[in-house]
């Protein structure tokens, strides 16, 4: 049995490692989230006073992808059309139910592709496959499916080289024929080394479904590790979580995820070779919380101290005896992944450094060991070696800072 090879382009996306997601369209004018028309039986006439009032005057994708490139992130996922059919591009006569004939006028996807190529962004488009407003969707699914497709095709053809499409939605018809040959066809030769992934939901995460599809997903989940043996195709997996409990802004949802969270989350996705994708809901009018912003600059300046072996590290098979600690590699080095370390404060330095002492070890390493360092601050760590174990002193974060997880640099004789 053996691995197969990824594709280039799947490689270069998990070296990109960590992701934004938007969700914005006419729902986030209410701030209820993005299921605010489904769940709370808002009527088309009624829901049309948002179509009517969209102006995008607070957007402004310059900055949004400034703010990604500062917290770390590597590629941007935006909500191009969510389920209540509303599309932020200029469909091009197949649909007034676009953002051509808002009062913005506008295409904000054009916007968006142009600002992340600028700053070497990745830019994917996120796609509905499910419509609520649609008459064909439940009437004439073979009508809906082309409309869906001359949809999808348009984003192909009018945006230059995109990174990929991200569909959500087939689960609501998960018997339906979606003649899922055709449409990812046609993407294949329109963008060839476009990523194609299809949400599978919050009940079968990490599905694997058709053999064009290059990545599973686990929307709000725990990644687990790619069971590659023996198959055909190289798969990569991405986690997608919110920051609160909603996808799309939702004004009273206080509920926010901590840094600590985020930033373990994040190093869940990567100890199991996933991507993280996180997300963030736009104002009504394209604008960014500040709560948003203030939680992406703390997550920033964690991944600008770990950035040497965040992205393009490589999951190993070094051991670490802390069940949530892991070893990443890149260029003949190891990089150690240490979380719930200690403070160390005036009054406890010497019980914590005590207690610390020899806590920690890596195994299955079958190379000798040269010097261990703290990456953020560059101090050397004792250790000792035995065979293939190595046993170090992993001192906690020195007064005055906390990392949440600290990382570590093994370097080899």
């Amino acid at each position: 049995m053996s691995i197969p090879v990824p594709a280039k382009y799947i490689a270069d996306f998990e070296k990109r490692g960590f992701g934004m997601f938007i969700h914005w369209g006419l729902y986030s004018q209410l701030a209820q989230g993005e299921w605010t028309m489904n769940l709370h039986h808002i009527s088309q006439e009624k829901y049309t006073e948002l179509f009517n009032n969209f102006t995008a005057e607070d957007f402004d994708a310059k900055k949004i992808v400034a703010l990604a490139k500062q917290a770390g992130m590597k590629y941007i996922t935006l909500t191009t059309r969510h389920h209540d059919g509303f599309s932020l591009y200029d469909t091009r006569g197949l649909t007034d139910y676009d953002v051509m004939h808002t009062p913005c006028g506008r295409d904000l996807v054009k916007e968006f592709v142009e600002a992340c190529r600028e700053e070497d962004i990745l830019p994917i488009l996120y796609h509905t496959t499910l419509d609520w407003v649609h008459p064909d969707f439940d009437a004439d699914f073979d009508a809906y499916l082309e409309y869906l497709s001359k949809s999808v095709e348009i984003l192909c053809t009018h945006y230059g080289k995109i990174g990929g499409l991200w569909f959500d939605g087939n689960w609501s018809k998960r018997d339906a024929d979606w003649k899922l040959d055709e449409f990812y066809g046609m993407i294949r030769r329109l963008q060839p080394d476009a990523m194609i992934i299809n949400n599978t939901g919050l009940s079968r995460q990490g599905e694997a479904g058709h053999p064009e599809l290059d990545s599973v997903t686990f929307e709000q989940g725990q990644a687990t590790p790619m069971d590659r043996e023996g198959k055909a195709k190289y798969i990569t997996a991405e986690m997608c979580q919110t920051m609160n409990r909603h996808w799309g802004i939702a004004a009273h949802d206080l509920d926010y995820k901590s840094p600590r969270q985020m930033i373990e989350r994040l190093c869940h996705a990567r100890k199991v070779g996933a991507n993280y994708l996180l997300n963030i809901g736009l104002t009504g009018q394209g604008g960014v919380m500040k709560m948003t912003e203030a939680l992406l600059e703390v997550i920033g300046q964690w991944t600008a101290m770990a950035k040497d072996s965040l992205y393009d590290g490589k999951v190993c098979d070094i051991r670490c005896s802390h069940e949530k600690d892991f070893v990443l590699e890149k260029d003949g080095a190891a990089y150690v992944y240490v979380h719930d370390l200690p403070l160390l404060g005036p009054k406890d330095v010497v019980a914590a450094y005590e207690s610390t002492d020899e806590d920690h070890s890596l195994s299955n390493l079958h190379r000798k060991v040269k010097s261990i360092r703290w990456i953020d601050n560059g101090e050397e760590l004792l250790f000792s070696q035995k065979d293939d174990v190595c046993s170090y002193r992993a001192v906690g974060f020195p007064y005055g800072s906390h990392w949440i997880v600290r990382v570590a640099k093994v370097e080899f004789e």
